[in-house]
């Protein structure tokens, strides 16, 4: 479908590269600032009803998820044009949002090196198998794959487990900044939420972070999801493998309503930040609107989006994903001879 080289799509967007520091800084303003106050508003709302303080904390945790794309900027070294700048702030809204730094950056730089890669697998992605390899897998695998695919168990349960428990330790053979910079974090993270249940008891901060938590948590990783989780998406072997492709045919464009785009940080823009991670999430639409080949890429809308919660299994031969349901009838066929080993699951990298 595209034939245009990786050059000519990058000089197309090349100009939208550019950091501009305004704009980084207005919206580090409108976006912290805001999810300040509404968490404090949240607090003293309390006292009122908890009814007026939900509505307050669904709103912050979009500003979290706002928060978010700062520090996912960041990794990419495209918020600020200083590293240091882009290490520093990225490393604070890393404790504002759960993710240590240095460890997300690295998983997720290679979630862009290997996206729709079906021989790379296993780090910073949602788990996926294909057809074959789930018709071919014991029971256990085939019953862990569908708890991990149960909507309930990747957004529910998947956000507590990511964001709680699975970013709190450093991954095998992690290096030594990469390491001291999750300690960090950790303690960062200990020392504020102390600070906060000594400031408005314990009680009180739960009834405020917890939602403020889950609302965030299971947005960044449905934007994640839904993002790469299509009918047509884009899956290939290592040796038909396209970066080209993968980004503009293996990521959507979520066309999102102006305000949940704008809470979302234009992520919704998702081929032109795969096709160039530099570009700033400011500029996303802008190189979108720019460049007409990345106009064809696959919309999808909040109505649309929801169908991809039935895709569980990449079909190899028919280039589209499918429901457990569409595969019963090659479950009653003899197992295959050879099983194929599958990569493990993970759903680092929102």
């Amino acid at each position: 479908m595209y034939q245009e080289s990786i050059a000519h799509l990058k000089k197309n967007v090349g100009p939208f590269e550019k950091t501009d520091t305004k704009s980084s800084l207005w919206q580090l303003v409108n976006t912290l600032g805001p999810l300040l106050l509404l968490w404090y508003a949240a607090y003293a709302s309390l006292s009122v009803s908890y009814w007026l303080t939900l509505p307050l904390t669904i709103v912050a945790g979009g500003f979290v998820v706002r928060t978010f794309i700062i520090f996912h900027d960041c990794c990419h070294q495209s918020f600020f044009k200083s590293r240091l700048a882009n290490d520093i702030l990225g490393t604070i809204t890393g404790v504002m949002t759960l993710c240590p730094y240095e460890q997300w950056k690295y998983s997720h730089s290679i979630h862009h090196a290997t996206s729709s890669n079906l021989d790379k697998r296993g780090v910073g992605d949602i788990w996926i198998l294909t057809v074959d390899e789930y018709v071919a897998a014991p029971l256990w695998r085939r019953i862990a794959y569908r708890i991990y695919r149960n909507p309930l168990a990747m957004f529910v349960v998947g956000p507590v487990y990511v964001f709680l428990l699975q970013y709190r330790f450093n991954r095998r053979g992690a290096r030594r900044k990469e390491r001291i910079n999750t300690y960090v974090t950790n303690l960062a993270i200990v020392a504020l939420y102390a600070l906060l249940i000594w400031a408005i008891g314990w009680k009180a901060f739960v009834l405020v972070q917890g939602p403020v938590f889950f609302v965030s948590g299971l947005l960044g990783i449905w934007m994640f999801y839904v993002q790469h989780q299509f009918e047509d998406s884009y899956f290939e072997n290592e040796e038909q493998w396209s970066y080209v492709k993968a980004a503009v045919e293996g990521s959507s464009y979520y066309k999102l309503p102006k305000l949940l785009q704008w809470i979302t940080g234009n992520i919704g823009f998702h081929h032109v930040h795969h096709l160039s991670p530099k570009v700033p999430n400011y500029n996303l639409e802008k190189a979108h609107e720019a460049t007409p080949e990345l106009k064809k890429v696959t919309t999808l809308t909040i109505g649309t989006s929801l169908q991809s919660l039935r895709f569980r299994l990449w079909d190899e031969k028919g280039k589209t994903f499918v429901g457990f349901k569409d595969i019963k009838h090659l479950l009653r066929k003899p197992a295959a001879a050879s099983q194929v080993k599958s990569p493990s699951p993970s759903l680092q990298g929102k």
